[in-house]
């Protein structure tokens, strides 16, 4: 008699087990709820490191929220350092440059012999700008793109940056519009390829224009020396005090501070709150650009008290950002907020003479004329280099091609010429460098890195404590070369996603995706990684 009853029990609990494994993976695999705001900050120079380090100082509303609240990322690779630009290009693509199209802000121009922005684009006309770029350089799709596609171009998309490039990267091909301050003339600048600029930016350029303003602004320490915590002692005493005057870059200057990023806090206000941003039916993004880099005009190579300073001041245009989009927008409730960072630049100034640090100065003048003089030597008269950008030197193709010499073997006579310099630790060829295995130790960008079009034909590495002299008419336009990780941080907040931290390496072209999945919208075109399912 007892028979049927164990064996109702026996299948009984066999129906609860089985139960319970299904509901975590059903509760796994389903999606959050689709979020009536986008907020995408891209933050120049993140280090997850300083935010650890500053976190008793921080506010409870910006960076720990994002901490608390969010899936923090502290390990965001790139593959090999690649500038703002670029770094913005693969987060908002989820391609590497050699599919997106952009290696660095700037590229070499075969035409006139020197660099030229790489969105720049004669067709187009400057708003409160005589600069003329365009998103055409752009070869995929971006987030944002795929947003406007997806709510039939009902949603909005609004960038702000003090950056050009890095503001027209973050619209992409089909956003509303994209600003950014005009180096000229401090204005809030865009082009008239975005047909959509909001009345904000007439308004604050008529009413309450930066020019009139930025002789007030004056950079120093936030918080009491205390708060400057794990620094010597006389960094705290000969502290910084930075001002905006003069004519000449003060702009460029105010650019690279960290005050501008309160400046572009408050404009992205303005937006959220004049366009009702969140609060309409389709869903709508507002991008924006922070700055955390070492700073470069401060004439001193340890920066370290402005950096922690920076992070400071940056922790509290977060939490008047989040404080808006709860108050003035749709709730933090109904908004997804992702946060990138690019990774850390060099420093601008060597290290001091007393500190018998090896290093010394490399021309990419004299680097080329010494090419040049030697290439003349074994085949004949002529301008057989046209220049010299960012670690690259650029041969005459055409004059080769005229005297019908073999471009690969100029190539590879050119780097073992400029191998055996004084300060040069290597040098290869560009087919050498990407036929190169993307290994940690090699000092060369991996092949997705590179973009082929735009490459130089021989790549170079300049010995770390070296400076690099790009322009000997230029004091600004050097760097001291140092290897350094080329990873950055991420955060996602969403109010379905459980907050948590992933330290593993995760590949900087995984961002877009995973934003994708949680907006259910399509991937950008050009990303072919999967998604890390939250």
């Amino acid at each position: 008699m007892s028979r049927p009853y164990k064996s109702l029990s026996i299948k009984l609990v066999g129906a609860l087990v089985a139960a319970s494994a299904v509901l975590p993976l059903s509760a796994q695999t389903s999606l959050p709820r689709r979020p009536k705001l986008v907020v995408g900050i891209v933050i120049n120079g993140l280090d997850i490191d300083k935010v650890y380090q500053l976190r008793e100082h921080f506010t409870s509303g910006g960076f720990n929220k994002l901490l608390d609240k969010g899936v923090t990322f502290t390990n965001i690779n790139y593959g090999s350092p690649l500038d703002d630009a670029a770094a913005t290009a693969v987060i908002m693509t989820g391609a590497s440059p050699a599919v997106n199209g952009i290696a660095a802000s700037e590229v070499y121009d075969f035409t006139s012999r020197s660099p030229r922005p790489v969105l720049l684009d004669a067709a187009t006309i400057g708003n409160f700008t005589d600069e003329t770029y365009s998103p055409k350089s752009l070869r995929v799709s971006t987030l944002a793109d795929e947003l406007r596609i997806d709510t039939s171009g009902l949603g909005m998309v609004h960038a702000v940056s003090p950056d050009a490039t890095t503001s027209i990267i973050m619209a992409g091909h089909a956003g509303n519009s994209a600003c950014w301050i005009a180096d000229k003339t401090g204005k809030w600048a865009s082009s008239t390829y975005y047909t959509e600029l909001p009345t904000s930016i007439q308004q604050l350029n008529h009413m309450r224009p930066l020019s009139t303003r930025l002789d007030t602004i004056r950079w120093s320490p936030t918080l009491p020396e205390a708060a400057y915590s794990e620094l010597p002692s006389h960094k705290k005493i000969y502290s910084f005090n930075h001002t905006f005057n003069g004519d000449t870059d003060r702009y460029t200057r105010y650019k690279l501070s960290a005050p501008v990023n309160d400046e572009v806090t408050s404009v992205s206000l303005d937006f959220l709150k004049m366009l009702n941003m969140g609060k309409r039916e389709p869903v709508d993004m507002l991008e924006v650009n922070y700055t955390v880099h070492p700073y470069t005009y401060s004439g001193q190579a340890d920066t370290r008290v402005e950096q922690l300073d920076s992070y400071l001041r940056l922790d509290r245009d977060l939490a008047r950002l989040f404080d808006a989009i709860e108050s003035q927008g749709p709730g933090l409730d109904k908004t997804l907020v992702w946060v990138a960072g690019t990774p850390a630049s060099n420093a601008a100034v060597s290290d001091e003479e007393r500190w018998n640090i090896p290093g010394g100065e490399f021309s990419a003048d004299r680097a080329v004329s010494l090419l040049k003089v030697n290439l003349m030597s074994i085949y004949g008269n002529g301008d057989w280099v046209t220049g010299y950008y960012n670690n690259q030197i650029y041969l005459n193709r055409d004059l080769i091609q005229q005297r019908g010499k073999d471009l690969n073997e100029i190539r590879r006579e050119s780097a073992d010429f400029l191998r055996r310099m004084t300060g040069v630790t290597y040098a290869v060829t560009i087919d050498q460098a990407i036929a190169a295995n993307e290994s940690a130790d090699s000092p060369f960008p991996p092949a997705r890195n590179i973009d082929i079009d735009t490459a130089g034909d021989v790549l170079i590495s300049v010995a770390p404590g070296w400076q690099i002299v790009q322009n000997a008419n230029s004091a600004h336009n050097k760097t001291v070369e140092r290897a350094r990780a080329s990873t950055s941080a991420a955060f996602i907040m969403h109010p379905d996603v459980d907050a948590r931290i992933i330290d593993t390496p995760v590949d900087a072209r995984v961002v877009a995706p995973t934003v994708a999945r949680l907006l259910r919208i399509r991937s950008p075109n050009g990303g072919r990684l999967a998604p890390v399912r939250l």
